[in-house]
C-alpha cells in the first residue's frame, strides 16, 4: 500500500442555495476548509530534496493556491440559473464571482475543487502521484469528501 499524505488550506467564500427550503437560500458564507489527500510512492533518490517524501508540501500549497484558493477566497459561488444574483453580482465592479453548473453546495464545489486539482496534480506530478481525497469543511460539522479512483 502506497502511503497518503494531507495538506489543509483555508479560504472564506459566500453563497446561497436558491431552491433550498431552509436558511440557506439566503445568500450566506462561510470559512471552508479544502483537505487535499495525495498518494503515491516515497521518493528515494538519494540526496533530492524530496528524498524520504510523497512529495514537498510546499510543491501541495503552491499547486492549490494558484488554481483554487487564490481563485475561490473571498468569492461568491452562484448557481447559473440563479438569475437575479448572477444579474446582481455582475454589476458589481472587480467582484470576485464564481458561476457554478449545479447549486453551488458543498459537494458541487467539492466536485470542481477535486476535477481542478486532477488536472494538476496530473500535469505537476506525470502520474507519479494520485489524488486520493478531496474534504471540503463547509461548518466545523459539516463536509463532503470526493474520492479518487
Amino acid at each position: 500500500m502506497k502511503p497518503t499524505i494531507t495538506k489543509a488550506f483555508c479560504f472564506e467564500a459566500g453563497h446561497r442555495l436558491p431552491n433550498q427550503s431552509s436558511k440557506c437560500k439566503n445568500l450566506h458564507g462561510h470559512h471552508y476548509v479544502l483537505e487535499l489527500t495525495l498518494m503515491g510512492e516515497i521518493k528515494n533518490e538519494q540526496g533530492s530534496s524530496d528524498q524520504g517524501m510523497v512529495c514537498d508540501f510546499s510543491d501541495i500549497k503552491a499547486l492549490v493556491k494558484e488554481h483554487v484558493i487564490n481563485k475561490w477566497d473571498h468569492a461568491f459561488f452562484v448557481y447559473k440559473n440563479d438569475t437575479p444574483v448572477v444579474e446582481f453580482l455582475n454589476s458589481l465592479q472587480n467582484h470576485k464571482t464564481i458561476i457554478t453548473e449545479l447549486p453551488p453546495t458543498a459537494e458541487h464545489i467539492a466536485q470542481m475543487a477535486f476535477d481542478t486539482l486532477k488536472i494538476q496534480v496530473n500535469k505537476t506530478f506525470a502520474g507519479t502521484i494520485e489524488i486520493k481525497k478531496v474534504k471540503l469543511i463547509e461548518t466545523p460539522t459539516s463536509w463532503c469528501e470526493i474520492t479518487g479512483s
